[in-house]
C-alpha cells in the first residue's frame, strides 16, 4: 500500500519563547544541540532553556533558537518513524528554509546552523545599521495591499510587502515612519495593522547588507546534490539538488516570503495530503487552514505529539 504522501513544514522567527527546548531536554535528539553550540558559539542548552523571552527576541538568537527545536523535532520523529507518510517535500517560513533544507537532505545540521549563526548576525548588524519595523495587515486583499504600498512608495515612503502568508494576511515591512503612514492608511482599503515586535525591517531592501555576507557563506555551504524538493520563499518553487540555493537563500533576505503560494505548490503540483509542522507553536497549522482547508495538518511541539 503506498503511503501517505506528506510534507515538512518548519517556522521563522517569532515562534520563540522561553523555554521552547524543556520539552525535548530528555529526548535522545537534544543531543544536536550540542554539535549546534559548537558550530554557533551560543550555548543551544541556555538558550533553549533558560534565557529570558526578552533577550530571546535578539535576532541572532532568536532565529537559532527556532532552528534548533525545529530540527531536534524533526530528528526525533524520523527516529520514532511518526511522521505517519511518505515525505515528498519539505518548505520553511523565512528562517524556516534552513530547517527544510536540513530535514530534506541538503544540508548537514552543522552546515545549516553555521549558515542559521551567519544569517541571524548579519540581519541584527543590517538592522542595527539601518533602523526598521514590520507589521500585519490583516482582512484585506493582496492586491489591495500591493496597490497601497507601491502607491505609498511612488511617495517617498520607505515600505514594501514582506511576506504573504495567507488570504487577508499580508506582512509589510520598512522604515517606522513608513509603517507609522501605512498604519494610518490601513482602513482605507479596510486592513488592520497589527505591530510586529521586530528587530528590523526583514525582507526588504533595508536587508541588503545582510544578504551580501550571506551570499559568500552559502557559496562555501556544502549542499547536496541530491535531496528532496524544497519550495523555496524567494519563488514558491520546488527545487532539488540541482538547483542554485546560494542565489535562492540569498534573495529571501530583500524579497517577499511567498508561503501562501509556497503551501499551495504542497498541495497541488507536490500532492501533500498531510502537512507536518515542526518546531516551536502552531503559527503554521493556522495560516496552512486558511490557505488550504482541505488539507490535514498537524504540529509538533514536543515529544507527545509524535505519539
Amino acid at each position: 500500500m503506498n503511503q501517505l504522501p506528506i510534507g515538512l513544514v518548519f517556522p521563522g522567527q517569532g515562534t520563540q519563547k522561553q523555554g521552547m527546548g524543556e520539552p525535548w531536554r530528555e529526548s535522545p535528539s537534544w543531543e544536536l544541540t550540542a554539535e549546534i553550540s559548537e558550530v554557533s558559539g551560543e550555548d543551544l542548552q541556555e538558550l533553549l532553556l533558560h534565557t529570558p523571552a526578552e533577550q530571546l527576541r535578539r535576532t541572532d538568537l532568536a532565529q537559532l533558537a527556532v532552528f534548533a527545536v525545529a530540527v531536534v523535532a524533526h530528528v526525533e520523529a524520523q527516529r520514532l518513524g511518526a511522521l505517519g507518510g511518505r515525505v515528498v517535500a519539505c518548505a520553511g517560513h523565512s528562517l524556516g528554509e534552513y530547517a527544510a533544507l536540513t530535514a530534506a537532505g541538503a544540508l548537514t545540521v552543522a552546515a545549516a546552523a553555521e549558515l542559521v549563526a551567519v544569517r541571524g548576525r548579519a540581519m541584527r548588524d543590517a538592522a542595527q545599521a539601518r533602523e526598521g519595523t514590520m507589521g500585519v495587515l490583516v482582512a484585506a486583499p493582496l492586491a489591495e495591499v500591493e496597490q497601497l504600498v507601491h502607491g505609498m512608495r511612488a511617495e517617498g515612503c520607505d515600505v514594501w510587502v514582506a511576506n504573504i502568508n495567507a488570504p487577508g494576511q499580508s506582512v509589510v515591512s520598512g522604515s517606522r515612519e513608513g509603517i507609522d503612514a501605512l498604519d494610518a492608511r490601513a482602513p482605507s482599503i479596510g486592513a488592520k495593522m497589527i505591530r510586529l515586535q521586530v528587530g528590523g525591517a526583514f525582507h526588504s531592501p533595508y536587508m541588503a547588507s545582510a544578504a551580501e555576507s550571506l551570499r559568500d557563506a552559502l557559496k562555501r555551504a556544502p549542499f547536496s546534490p541530491v535531496h528532496l524538493p524544497v519550495v523555496a520563499n524567494a519563488d514558491a518553487e520546488p527545487h532539488g539538488g540541482d538547483s542554485d540555493w546560494p542565489e535562492l537563500s540569498t534573495r529571501q533576505l530583500t524579497a517577499p516570503v511567498l508561503w501562501e503560494q509556497s503551501v499551495r505548490t504542497l498541495t497541488g503540483p507536490l500532492g501533500c495530503r498531510r502537512l507536518v509542522e515542526l518546531g516551536p507553536g502552531r503559527t503554521l497549522a493556522g495560516l496552512i487552514r486558511r490557505i488550504d482547508p482541505d488539507t490535514e495538518v498537524v504540529s509538533v511541539n514536543s515529544p507527545g505529539d509524535l505519539d
